[in-house]
């Protein structure tokens, strides 16, 4: 795969818990701001946690045409509102179709989950009626097929979900489509919001979200913060977008995907090492060329330091050295949306040359041998980046991106 065409980033954008626009979430992770409140529901809500990385005081309306917001969940409107952007940086008309030469491919953990809540409650709490449009605004599918719409691309076009790997998958897939020559740009991304009643209950149940701050790597981590979100990239073959001027943001050089195969919520050490060193040799790089980590980095106790134990079989003596961080804490975990979001912010390490830091870290665990930028932001060079998303199911899934050729 290595030796098939370079695929770029020529634009990206995002919403997330720090506002709209790619370069707040990148400046929130970078500054190590935690855009992590007190949750705002619809209707009351009787757990126990009640903090999350929710988007909150986005008008989709100040965004997007009334005649669309009936189709529309939330996620779905953050989506769209984050395709514009990366379409507007990456120097295209959304009012130009992209026809069959480009892919439209969003993961998503679940899909329209407000719209699957509020019907619920609907129709078995107030004995009403679902209004017509709800299954085409709750189906997985509808964040994809609402791009491809908006865009005119009639290319291949579908959802992933693959859990918390989705939109590193979707990112994956739409590369690989492109090295092939199936296609020559690729929208690809993730969107989630699953900050909601019943969703925060069953994350609850799991006993796996922390009441008071995520602490990824860190000891005396307690659990995760849930995030909502949606962020879209912008994937095209080098010497197309070259050939219409584009400036590329970043190369993606690598992808990897694995299943553990063992067991549904605990993580296991070889499918997540096995699943970086695809990626690195995907992207045609020894270990020793990787300058930064954005890791998984839940702050939950066992899946840090499995991911630790995992990053250590593949850098060895260098890991203490490595930086590693988690910018969870500051846009929480954003699930499906989650590797989509923390691409952005890995690119912008490469682009201003600063690794994020991991906020709320205390002490260092010895399960946990890692440098993870604790608390500060690190200035440094930075040429190539690896990304993880590892997801209940055993699905793993990394990417490789390194600065762009001039």
């Amino acid at each position: 795969m290595g030796a098939m065409r370079r695929v770029v980033v020529t634009g990206m954008g995002a919403v997330s818990a720090a506002g709209v626009g790619a370069q707040a979430l990148w400046r929130a992770a970078r500054d190590g701001r935690s855009c992590v409140r007190e949750t705002q529901f619809v209707r009351p809500y009787r757990g126990r946690i009640k903090i999350s990385a929710q988007v909150q005081g986005f008008d989709a309306s100040a965004h997007l045409e009334p005649e669309l917001l009936p189709f529309c969940d939330p996620v779905t409107t953050y989506l769209l509102v984050a395709a514009d952007e990366a379409v507007a940086q990456a120097g295209l008309s959304r009012h130009e179709r992209m026809g069959g030469r480009t892919a439209s491919i969003i993961g998503t953990g679940v899909g329209g989950m407000h719209t699957l809540e509020d019907g619920l409650h609907l129709v078995l709490v107030e004995q009403g009626r679902p209004g017509p449009l709800t299954v085409p605004k709750l189906i997985p599918s509808s964040p994809a097929c609402n791009v491809s719409i908006r865009y005119g691309a009639t290319g291949p076009c579908f959802a992933v979900a693959s859990a918390c790997s989705s939109a590193t998958q979707a990112i994956g897939l739409g590369t690989q489509m492109i090295r092939a020559g199936m296609v020559d740009r690729a929208i690809v991304g993730g969107a989630e919001d699953c900050v909601t009643n019943s969703s925060m209950l069953a994350w609850e149940a799991l006993r796996v979200l922390t009441p008071d701050a995520c602490r990824p790597f860190s000891r005396g981590r307690n659990g995760m913060i849930l995030g909502a979100g949606a962020a879209v990239f912008i994937l095209e073959a080098e010497e197309a977008a070259r050939a219409r001027g584009a400036e590329p943001l970043a190369e993606l050089a690598g992808y990897g995907t694995t299943a553990d195969a063992k067991d549904q919520v605990r993580p296991d050490v070889v499918g997540a090492t096995e699943c970086m060193r695809l990626a690195l040799v995907d992207a045609g790089l020894e270990p020793g060329a990787i300058d930064y980590v954005n890791a998984h980095g839940t702050g939950t106790t066992v899946n840090d330091a499995t991911e630790a134990e995992a990053l250590g079989r593949i850098f060895g003596a260098r890991l203490p050295r490595l930086p590693i961080s988690s910018t969870k804490p500051i846009h929480g975990h954003g699930l499906g949306a989650g590797g989509a979001l923390e691409l952005v912010v890995t690119v912008g390490t490469l682009r201003e040359n600063i690794a994020p830091p991991t906020i709320n870290w205390r002490d260092p665990d010895p399960k946990c041998p890692v440098d993870a930028i604790p608390n500060e932001a690190r200035p440094m060079r930075i040429d190539a980046a690896l990304s993880n998303s590892f997801a209940f199911g055993g699905v793993n899934a990394s990417l490789v991106v390194r600065k762009a050729a001039a």
